[in-house]
């Protein structure tokens, strides 16, 4: 008798999410959202929807399993587990951060400056040294501690007194961005009875070293307030300093590098408001810099000088200076009128930052697409323009950085540098020699920078402007088209998605895939007009742009549509939605994490979570029937139709307060219910118990990243 051969195992069946039409009416116009339910997150069937798609997504993508395991190995191989950051000196200490094989966080340490027995200030701490041990080192917190009776934690904050016997810090122990605020003796490594629950990101100590400054948002997740605790007192007896009325401002607090004032920033999209406390006398009114003017921005930057005063330092958009210019302005100024300028504004330089130490400058500046560090002299026989001198970089295409620096009497510069072949290194610059010492290489193994080669490339858009994408990929590759690519976008707010290295993206590259990064308009690679020319009324630009970037890539030969995925999260998964929309044709898959798919619903709804703040971002449709009907067109969730999308993979997060969880899961359903043409792979995953970055965790961020990259390659055809 013959044995009947096994039945082969059924597709697994998509959820279909249940219509309930809602009428969705503003001005004239009507949208039915037959998904609006999916809002309530206390409805049972919401929930239940949720688990489907996970359930759905997790057989899906079963046949990656064993590729998605082989690509978290290899991300865990080449990363080295037990380590150590490059330490910091502040005062009589250097402080650094420990990681250990098998322990998901960060242990934070610190060791006496003296301890380094002339081994230099560049010094490492052992890596494979137990915490607590050589050279003095103590504990000042330990993550995994403070983890354990979580299943999802994240630092949001860590400040320390300036006499370093306290620490404050907050944690979030849901994704949703509410920390409680905890101190800690570090004489003894006991947490005081101080908390403080429900603060945002900033915090800031007086020099007293027992009164700090902290941040509360308000219920629509908006930092509005700032407040004073004193340590030892009562949370209900802290002082309100400031409250920003205004929707459109946020408000946050830090402490200048020169430990004289605390600055206190108001700023919606548009403007600026700052104050400076006094960190020697806490209790006195906030000093007011200059008032608020629409559309006036300006940053500052303290600096104390006992011999000729102290002065502040502004780096602003005044008078029409659109990539801003550097004035300087006294101590106790209260105008505008009282600024003078000291570098103008440059059409082809964008100045980004400026930090002050006590004999020099230090400008982060954008030029040609690339981040440059400018080093300005203070002496009083140097000119601070004619003298200064741009950091010397060794590649073409990188990333730079102003890393950690507290001191303030200092002439050692620590910055970061990176490629998208070369591992993150940090170096101490010497200002005035102009000579560096690398204090620490990123550490990657199995990987050899010499297989792969990096540059840049330029598309020409629809209207003609030339638009950056940058490229790395194994040495060699032949331009045929038959490379597979992962196309990455972003393009909103300004940020700049620079070319930097990633360990888990050699898993990529190792098989052959080419990585590239569409610089679109939105972001602030090239300046102010590149950001300006990405938003509002002037959005599609961005879609337009990244599109021309994959149409270029493609007709450059390094890679073809069936074997181009584009990659892009939140607003940059508004992006990869609008792209799928309107060429569905020019890629085989889409990963849209966390996406800011439903923007117009949102856009209108100002109730939610920082809804009213982004309107100077992505425009008024409540008020301004214009912006309503250009968003409209694009917004993806609106512009669903039947045709066939590439395959996508979707991700959201239960907890997340900055692109709610029903837009990605509202999208999905309508695809599915929209698409009645040969239906490729559509998955929705989403985290029950984190917010807008993912899980936690190392290890389960390593894990996330590889579900990724697994999809990633077998859309490509790569299994192995």
């Amino acid at each position: 008798m013959s044995e009947v051969a096994p039945r082969p195992t059924p597709p697994p069946v998509p959820p279909i999410a249940p219509r309930r039409p809602h009428v969705l009416r503003h001005g004239g116009d009507e949208r039915v959202d037959d998904w609006y339910w999916l809002r309530d997150r206390d409805d049972p069937e919401a929930l239940a929807y949720l688990e489907a798609e996970n359930a759905y997504t997790d057989a899906g993508l079963a046949r990656d399993v064993e590729l998605r395991e082989t690509v978290f190995q290899e991300i865990k191989a080449r990363v080295r587990e037990t380590d150590v950051s490059a330490p910091v000196r502040r005062g009589d200490w250097e402080y650094f951060t420990r990681t250990i094989e098998g322990r998901d966080y960060a242990v934070h340490c610190r060791r006496p400056h003296d301890a380094r027995d002339g081994r230099g200030s560049a010094s490492l701490p052992d890596p494979d040294a137990a915490p607590g041990g050589p050279s003095g080192e103590q504990v000042v917190l330990d993550e995994n501690d403070a983890a354990a009776p979580h299943d999802y934690f994240v630092l949001r904050g860590l400040s320390l007194a300036p006499d370093q016997r306290l620490l404050a810090y907050s944690v979030d122990v849901d994704g949703g961005e509410r920390a409680t605020l905890r101190f800690r003796d570090l004489d003894t490594g006991a947490d005081l009875p101080d908390e403080v629950p429900g603060v945002y990101d900033g915090l800031a100590w007086a020099n007293d070293g027992c009164t700090i400054f902290y941040v509360r948002p308000d219920d629509a997740m908006r930092p509005h307030q700032i407040w004073r605790h004193v340590i030892g007192s009562p949370t209900d007896s802290d002082v309100l300093v400031l409250q920003e009325d205004d929707e459109r401002y946020y408000l946050g607090i830090g402490r200048a590098r020169s430990d004289k004032v605390l600055i206190a920033t108001s700023e919606s999209k548009l403007t600026t408001e700052v104050r400076l406390i006094d960190a020697d006398d806490p209790t006195q009114p906030p000093h007011l810099v200059a008032p608020r003017e629409q559309g006036l921005e300006y940053h500052v930057e303290h600096h104390h000088d006992p011999e000729r005063g102290d002065r502040l330092f502004v780096l602003t958009n005044a008078d029409d200076a659109e990539n801003f210019k550097l004035m300087t302005a006294p101590a106790a100024s209260t105008a505008r009128s009282e600024w003078r300028e000291l570098l103008p504004h440059r059409p082809d330089v964008r100045l980004a930052d400026v930090d002050a130490f006590a004999g020099h400058l230090v400008l982060s500046e954008r030029a040609a697409g690339l981040e440059q560090l400018r080093v300005l002299p203070l002496d009083a026989d140097a000119d601070p323009v004619d003298d200064a001198h741009v950091v010397e970089m060794p590649e073409d295409v990188y990333s730079t950085w102003v890393g950690a620096n507290p001191e303030f009497e200092t002439t050692t510069l620590r910055y970061g540098y990176t490629s998208l072949v070369a591992p993150t290194t940090d170096v101490d610059y010497d200002v005035r020699a102009r000579t560096r010492e690398i204090v620490k290489v990123q550490p990657v193994a199995r990987y050899d920078a010499s297989e792969f080669e990096t540059h840049r490339v330029w598309a020409p858009a629809p209207d003609q402007t030339l638009v950056p994408v940058s490229l790395v990929h194994r040495r060699g590759l032949p331009l045929d088209g038959t490379a597979p690519m992962l196309l990455y976008g972003y393009g909103s707010y300004e940020i700049s998605i620079d070319p930097t290295f990633s360990t888990s993206r050699v898993s990529l590259l190792n098989r052959g895939v080419v990585f590239a990064i569409a610089h679109v308009r939105g972001g602030g690679e090239l300046g102010r007009h590149w950001y300006e020319g990405g938003k509002l009324d002037r959005k599609r630009n961005t879609f337009t742009d990244f599109i021309a970037a994959a149409e270029h890539l493609v007709a450059e030969g390094y890679t073809a549509p069936e074997r181009l995925v584009a990659r892009g999260g939140s607003a940059g998964g508004l992006l990869v939605g609008a792209v799928a929309n309107l060429r569905p044709d020019l890629f085989r898959a889409v990963v849209a994490e966390v996406p800011f798919v439903d923007c117009l619903t949102t856009m209108l709804d100002e109730t939610l979570p920082l809804t009213i703040t982004e309107w100077e971002e992505w425009g008024d449709p409540v008020h301004d029937p214009e912006m309503y009907d250009y968003i409209k067109g694009y917004a993806p969730y609106d512009n669903v139709r039947d045709q066939q999308y590439p395959s996508l993979l979707v991700t959201a997060g239960l907890n997340d307060p900055r692109v709610q969880y029903w837009e990605p899961a509202k999208w999905v359903a309508r695809l599915r219910a929209t698409v009645t043409s040969p239906r490729a792979p559509l998955y929705l995953k989403t985290e029950l118990g984190a917010g807008h970055h993912g899980p936690s965790g190392r290890y389960e961020s390593w894990r996330e990243e590889a579900l990724v990259l697994a999809f990633v390659l077998d859309q490509a055809g790569i299994t192995d």
